[in-house]
């Protein structure tokens, strides 16, 4: 039998050498989130703008040597767009994590809701069963009226029974046998 040439399926193949530097994406994502989390603060407004300041107020007010940038500020300008480039891919990368966050949680609210619905539903359904089943168990107050209508014929037919044996007959007695 020939021998097969090619890869083997049975055995995995060899780490390949990645040129790219590998990173996990988790870390990556959470160091996103606290710079966006830092840059959409007060305080760096606060910082930026003393930043800011010092920076065109030094380079107005120094000696000539000392400036390290000219009035139109080209390189001010520079680092604040690189600033910016930056800035704005891990806000969206931090937004779009916050997103994914957001989406499991009103997935599992919906769950949760529809469980809640199943039960409220479930619970309805005894409890029409159980007034169903109400209706045809005696309560306290229909014994009780049934007990007082047993005890007004046992009375109405006591006092018949007392009664001469006349009227008990249907006849009345005459005035004269009174």
């Amino acid at each position: 039998m020939a021998e097969r040439e090619g890869p083997r399926l049975d055995v995995p193949r060899a780490p390949r050498r990645n040129l790219l530097p590998e990173y996990d994406p988790d870390a990556f994502g959470r160091t996103s989130e606290r710079i966006a989390r830092f840059l959409g603060t007060g305080r760096f407004l606060v910082w930026m703008t003393v930043v800011i300041i010092a920076w065109v107020g030094w380079n107005v007010l120094a000696p000539d040597a000392w400036r390290f940038d000219r009035y139109p500020f080209i390189f001010l300008t520079l680092v604040l767009s690189l600033q910016a480039s930056y800035a704005a891919p891990l806000i969206l990368l931090a937004q779009n994590r916050q997103d994914d966050r957001d989406r499991v949680n009103l997935e599992q609210d919906r769950k949760r809701n529809e469980r809640s619905i199943a039960d409220t539903e479930f619970l309805t359904r005894e409890i029409a069963s159980l007034r169903m089943g109400l209706g045809e168990v005696a309560t306290r107050d229909w014994i009780r009226s049934e007990l007082a209508e047993l005890v007004k014929d046992l009375e109405s037919s006591a006092s018949w029974a007392e009664r001469p044996d006349e009227e008990r007959a249907g006849r009345h007695p005459s005035p004269e046998s009174e």
